[in-house]
């Protein structure tokens, strides 16, 4: 064999294992994200979870084959949820969106010990190198969803059915008490805790109860269907919230509060895919997309249809805001005295405006 066919042959038997190499770079730039998703409710028809789910199909939509989702849904607060979140890091997730408040500090933790692993935590506060927050300003159509309660109301008297006295859920039933009483200032909004985000059960019962106690409209900040349903046998009115839920109670349900995630959820994942993503803080609203007031009832008269689309555009224009000064507690003091109350603010809410009737537990 000539120096010079050695030479060739050398050559070529080096190339072999770089092409090799290549292809197997190039297998891997093809796998798929693997993304997780960690609910706190089963997913149902409607509601929190429900919303959450369609965010995720939407997401699958629109990148494809570049992703990979899976979800555990029913998954409780607390231990429960730790163990969860981490077997979805070890089974190489590396996007993983936890969906409830009391998964917040679970996520810190496992992102800790997965510092390769993206987290998105919703309506949470904390954020760490590797764990972004987001949320939804829902209290905004939480107003506008008070306009027609207080328009619409024959008793003067709403009913709220909440899960836990916290600054997220304080934020919806103090937006739409004020909301309400711009437009009907003898309004009052009475509220019932069922410490769940999930009982159907507990929800119901609270339902009765605040329509006996004269609610001839309710709302809540629960996950199931079951207030509005119980709006539907009783004839009265309902304000839906997460999704819409006039299937559920197609006479009582006057609109829904409802969220949405599917651009939110896309964007992260392209973020990762791409190597750009950051730990943020994203609170988007009506304007940005991710909250909206939509499901109108038959009972609801054009005029009052046009008096919120009316005020939905100052929202979105930014002339008007749920929560502009003054603001004062129901136990009379002055809360906000000038200006708009900040995020901070909000994030710390620990009172009851005025037209909401009774204490907050443990006041």
């Amino acid at each position: 064999m000539s120096a010079k066919f050695l030479r060739k042959a050398l050559c070529a038997a080096a190339l072999v294992p770089a092409m090799a190499l290549v292809s197997t770079a190039g297998a891997a730039e093809k796998e798929p994200l693997k993304v997780g998703f960690v609910y706190v409710s089963p997913i149902g028809e409607a509601g929190w979870t429900w919303q959450q789910d369609i965010g995720r199909k939407q997401m699958e939509k629109a990148l494809g084959d570049k992703v990979k989702t899976q979800y555990v849904e029913d998954v409780p607060e607390g231990a429960d949820a730790e163990r969860v979140i981490r077997d979805l890091a070890q089974q190489g997730n590396k996007l993983i969106f936890t969906t409830s408040f009391g998964y917040m500090n679970p996520t810190l933790k496992v992102a800790r010990q997965f510092p390769d692993v993206k987290f998105v935590h919703s309506t949470g506060y904390k954020t760490a190198p590797n764990v972004a927050t987001t949320n939804s300003r829902f209290y905004e159509a939480r107003y506008l969803a008070g306009i027609i309660a207080g328009k619409m109301t024959k008793s003067n008297v709403a009913g709220y059915v909440g899960a836990f006295p916290i600054p997220e859920v304080l934020q919806g039933i103090n937006a739409f008490t004020r909301g309400m009483r711009s437009v009907n200032p003898d309004a009052e909004v009475r509220v019932i805790w069922v410490n769940s985000w999930f009982d159907p059960g507990k929800e119901r019962d609270a339902a009765l109860a605040l329509m006996g106690q004269g609610a001839d409209i309710v709302t809540h900040h629960t996950d199931s269907t079951a207030t509005v349903q119980a709006a539907e046998e009783q004839g009265k009115y309902a304000i839906a919230y997460h999704s819409d839920m006039s299937k559920f109670g197609p006479h009582a349900q006057l609109a829904a509060v409802t969220h949405h995630w599917g651009e939110y959820f896309t964007k992260a994942a392209q973020q990762v895919l791409d190597g750009t993503w950051k730990s943020t803080s994203t609170w988007g609203g009506i304007k940005d997309g991710m909250a909206a007031l939509e499901g109108f009832g038959p009972a609801v008269p054009d005029d009052v249809k046009k008096l919120v689309a009316e005020k939905q555009a100052e929202i979105v224009a930014g002339t008007l805001a749920p929560f502009a000064a003054p603001i004062t507690d129901n136990q009379g003091k002055v809360q906000l005295e000038t200006g708009v109350l900040d995020d901070a603010g909000l994030n710390k809410m620990n009172y009851y405006v005025q037209g909401v009737a009774g204490q907050l537990p443990g006041k």
